[in-house]
């Protein structure tokens, strides 16, 4: 007896975005890419040496502008990292719904270690010791 049932992939299921390129223009393709990538996230780590040697605090008269700029610089350099060579731009929406949630409870923890540091009792005037 034959078996009736087809054990080739139905043509109607999304591609694997994991699978290997099936042709060479793809993989050029994505090497161009991450060449790309590679060269933009050269350029930001020299912008962001650059930065630190400038004085942001006394220029908008503040306190901690260079670390914000600083973590800005850094978050648009990890958000490079993660979409392209980690690949999460082609994941499934519940690898994204754990992203979230971890940058929700992270966002919380950098809030809490703000309150602390600017707490008028405990906060600044123990740290600076």
């Amino acid at each position: 007896m034959s078996d009736p049932h087809s054990h080739a992939p139905a043509s109607h299921e999304p591609a694997d975005p994991h699978a290997p390129p099936a042709n060479v223009h793809e993989i050029e393709h994505h090497i161009g890419l991450y060449w790309k990538v590679g060269g933009i996230l050269l350029v930001f780590t020299v912008i962001t040496v650059g930065l630190s040697y400038v004085d942001f605090d006394k220029m908008f008269n503040g306190h901690g502008w260079n670390m914000k700029i600083g973590m800005l610089v850094a978050t648009f350099k990890v958000c490079l990292v993660g979409a392209i060579f980690m690949h999460l731009k082609e994941e499934k929406p519940t690898i994204w719904r754990f992203l979230y949630f971890t940058a929700f409870f992270v966002m919380g923890l950098f809030l809490l270690f703000w309150l602390a540091y600017a707490d008028p009792i405990f906060g600044t005037q123990h740290w600076h010791h």
